[in-house]
């Protein structure tokens, strides 16, 4: 049948992309937008780090000092230990937030290139129906996604255990710093696993990116039927545009052939090609195409043409030429000019008035 997926060999075409992304349905990898969180997340944490271990150490000292001038708990100081940890949470977490909602956004435009779409946020009853879930689950997207988290598990899995392996003799020694250095020994070994963390997920994330392009591809095809049917809505039905442009032609020739009457001589051969010029003095430079055909076309000018008492000069050559090197409405080039002087004094003078239209004085 017809657009079934196994007829589905066309990429689709750029009306086709644009369709779907007006609909809200784009190419985007969520583990891209994961990846430039958590790196956004960590190299703000480690460039707010001072300030975020200040307003700690600030918020512990002011509650060890109400924790040593109180002897009873009151109101008053449980709303101002309330007041001074919201101030902690804000200063340590919030540009945190702040930084990860922004890398999320910053990636998700990135990707989209902007798109915003509401159409996408409207509830989807089919997502709703358990058949459809399974039939996800089990399909090759389901599948690579399952895959995906495996492979995500497993790498978390090994980073683990081979940070605390390769730094198992480390933590003992820590019981013997201080508070500063035991701190900093931590942060340290933190940053080396979240590093290598980071470069595993990095090659997941591009793994990701073009499975993702790569699906999205796949299933915007197209069948053979379906680029016919959307490139007849685009330019028309080839019917219907061959009969507009035969009804151009057909306005095109009446329009010529009303204008022949107007021609000064047709140069003809004898019965294929026609071609009738007008000479304006006062508009043209020299004389200048008004018609033009062949066969049955070159026979109808030349009709009207001796209907009209125009004269019809029989120049196989010359005719043959005017029409394969001119236009209509084309004034004819230089290299016809002798040829064609001879033939309108000749027709000039037969008529016995001289180019401009004046009578020839009889000597």
């Amino acid at each position: 049948m017809a657009g079934s997926a196994g007829d589905k060999t066309e990429e689709a075409t750029p009306k086709k992309r644009e369709d779907e992304r007006k609909e809200g349905n784009i190419f985007q990898s969520k583990e891209i937008v994961i990846l430039v969180t958590m790196l956004a997340t960590f190299f703000g944490f480690k460039l707010l780090y001072p300030t975020i271990m200040s307003a700690a150490q600030n918020f512990m000292q002011k509650m060890f000092v109400l924790t040593g001038e109180q002897e009873t708990f009151e109101i008053y100081s449980s709303r101002e230990i309330f007041i001074a940890a919201c101030l902690c949470i804000i200063i340590c977490c919030g540009p945190l937030l702040a930084i990860s909602m922004g890398a999320a956004i910053l990636a998700t435009i990135a990707q989209t290139k902007g798109l915003f779409n509401m159409k996408s946020l409207r509830p989807k009853f089919s997502r709703m129906n358990p058949l459809n879930g399974i039939k996800n689950l089990f399909s090759l997207k389901g599948i690579i996604e399952l895959l995906k988290s495996i492979v995500k598990i497993v790498i978390l899995f090994y980073v683990i255990y081979s940070f605390i392996k390769d730094n198992l003799m480390v933590f003992p020694k820590m019981m013997y710093m201080s508070v500063p250095e035991a701190a900093e020994k931590t942060g340290s070994m933190l940053f080396t696993l979240f590093y290598t963390v980071a470069i595993a997920f990095a090659f997941l994330a591009g793994f990701d990116f073009f499975y993702q392009r790569w699906e999205y591809n796949r299933n915007l095809r197209m069948t053979k039927q379906e680029v016919k049917e959307e490139y007849k809505n685009i330019e028309g039905d080839p019917q219907i545009k061959s009969q507009r442009r035969a009804r151009q032609q057909a306005l095109a020739r009446q329009r010529m052939m009303q204008a022949v009457p107007t021609a000064d001589v047709v140069i003809r051969n004898p019965e294929h090609v026609a071609v009738a010029l007008k000479y304006d003095r006062e508009k043209n430079k020299a004389p200048m195409i008004v018609a033009k055909g062949l066969d049955h076309v070159a026979l109808r000018i030349v009709r009207i043409a001796e209907e009209n008492g125009i004269k019809c000069i029989e120049n196989k050559l010359l005719a043959r030429a005017l029409y394969a090197q001119t236009e209509l409405l084309d004034e004819i080039p230089p290299e016809f000019y002798t040829a064609l002087a001879e033939i309108m004094a000749a027709i000039y003078k037969e008529k016995g008035v001289t180019p401009d239209g004046k009578p020839i004085k009889r000597v």
